[in-house]
């Protein structure tokens, strides 16, 4: 979620200070937790064209109605930028929107997948209850399959209007990642920094992995892109000051200290003062510790600053007081429980995180590199260190059911957690991911329609 920070804020007096806001994340497993953030697209039922913040016609709803029908319906409470509201908030779960409208549910952390995935079919029958009598429905993919982000309406926040033009100097895509993208998110906890490490490193080396097996954007402009995953191509070209792997991750002495460095060093977006975002783009976090910021000279950074540098930075996994993993396309219900059913499978039981180490701890980082360049293309066809990614996908995804068994997470009537990842593990037994079953459709029963995509995809 990005809203705009509230409440009173403490300085930042040392370097200490922000290797201790990652290291209050050591938690003891059994306060382990998850969250899941997933995004989606709306769009018109007349049309199919992208909403705008606020629309004209009485007959078409708008991002602000569909946010004020949350609160009415369904008791969300209305978070605000200047007189707009931009964001929602109830139970620890929050809704926010991305800069093209993608509305996003930034889920409570909760204990096992059962809570989880009530959690998100809750979210998307209150979405679905308010936004059909505005005329809006709801995509799930990880990239725009028919919009230009030159079409897609800007959100009235003021950060987009400063990352938006700086994104233009950095990258040919950036835009097309701000309003042309969505995907789904998985943030979990760890126990300790070798811990966390070692959960960073295999998260790393698997993320491209991940998304080819949840590839799942196969079309823009309205035809068939080349990709099974535009999204991952599109981060490729946006801003590589702040996107990518982290190879320094791999190296000996990795901790916190390490990503607080890497973290500094990676340029500004803004800063926010007294209700307004100031344009800080291209200057340093150091400079601000050393109170020599060319926006505010002399003035010392506050808590609030780091929190939302650290949200500006995108690498494959990014590190808070817990770790998010980043490589997802956005996809239909079984997607967004299948995601964290796998990772909540490989890291949160110690010995499919072994096993998972034990796979990819001898990759180079040659291989890595290799892997995530050729991934957004050719998916589970592509290859690393000699393997297939569909066969090492599969072998993965088995660690992870294992994992989930050991759990032994009961719910009402499943005796674990297996259940949300057996979708995943049926389309790879099949060797197909989303992005193939929307090209085989597309290019069969929809004979190139296009539009087919917003009627038998929409949640």
């Amino acid at each position: 979620m990005s809203a705009p920070p509230s409440g009173t804020s403490t300085p930042i007096e040392s370097r200490d200070d922000l290797v201790y806001a990652l290291e209050k994340g050591n938690k003891p497993k059994h306060q382990w937790r998850i969250g899941t953030e997933h995004e989606k697209f709306p769009f018109s039922l007349h049309d199919h064209r992208p909403i705008a913040y606020e629309e004209s016609s009485s007959e078409q709803g708008g991002v602000r109605d569909l946010l004020q029908s949350l609160v009415l319906k369904f008791g969300w409470t209305p978070l605000l930028e200047g007189e707009n509201v931009i964001a929602l908030t109830k139970d620890g779960a929050n809704v926010s929107l991305e800069p093209g409208g993608q509305f996003e549910l930034s889920g409570a952390p909760l204990e096992n997948l059962h809570q989880t995935c009530n959690e998100v079919y809750t979210h998307l029958h209150e979405v679905e209850t308010i936004a059909r009598p505005l005329n809006v429905g709801m995509l799930g993919l990880g990239a725009q399959p028919l919009w230009t982000h030159a079409q897609t309406p800007w959100m009235p926040k003021g950060r987009y209007k400063i990352m938006g033009a700086y994104m233009e100097k950095m990258g040919q895509l950036g835009l097309n990642m701000m309003k042309g993208s969505t995907t789904i998110q998985v943030n979990l906890d760890f126990s300790s920094e070798a811990d966390m490490v070692k959960k960073l490193r295999v998260s790393l080396a698997l993320q491209p992995i991940v998304t080819a097996i949840f590839a799942n954007s196969p079309f823009s402009e309205g035809k068939l892109n080349g990709y099974q995953s535009f999204r991952a191509a599109i981060w490729q070209d946006t801003d590589p000051d702040r996107t990518g792997n982290l190879e320094f991750a791999f190296e000996d002495g990795m901790g916190f200290e390490r990503y607080v460095d890497y973290a500094l060093d990676v340029p500004m977006y803004f800063i926010y003062r007294d209700g307004a975002y100031l344009d800080a783009t291209g200057q340093s976090f150091r400079a601000f510790m050393d109170q020599k910021l060319p926006l505010r000279p002399g003035e010392m950074p506050m808590k609030t600053d780091w929190d939302d540098h650290l949200t500006t930075l995108f690498p494959d996994v990014r590190l808070k007081s817990f770790l998010e993993m980043r490589g997802a396309d956005g996809g239909a219900r079984e997607n967004i429980c299948g995601l964290p059913a796998f990772w909540v499978g490989l890291l949160y039981d110690s010995s499919a995180l072994d096993a998972a180490w034990d796979l990819v701890r001898h990759w180079s980082a040659e291989d890595r590199r290799l892997l995530a360049l050729n991934v957004p293309e050719q998916g589970l066809g592509a290859q690393v260190a000699g393997r297939s990614v569909l066969d090492i996908a599969q072998q993965v995804a088995q660690m992870a059911q294992s994992g989930l068994k050991n759990r032994a997470m009961a719910g009402k009537v499943s005796a674990d957690e297996t259940e949300y990842l057996d979708p995943v593990l049926e389309w790879l037994d099949a060797g197909q991911s989303p992005a193939d079953r929307l090209i085989a459709k597309f290019e069969g029963e929809w004979a190139g329609d296009i539009h087919r995509v917003f009627k038998e995809e929409a949640y």
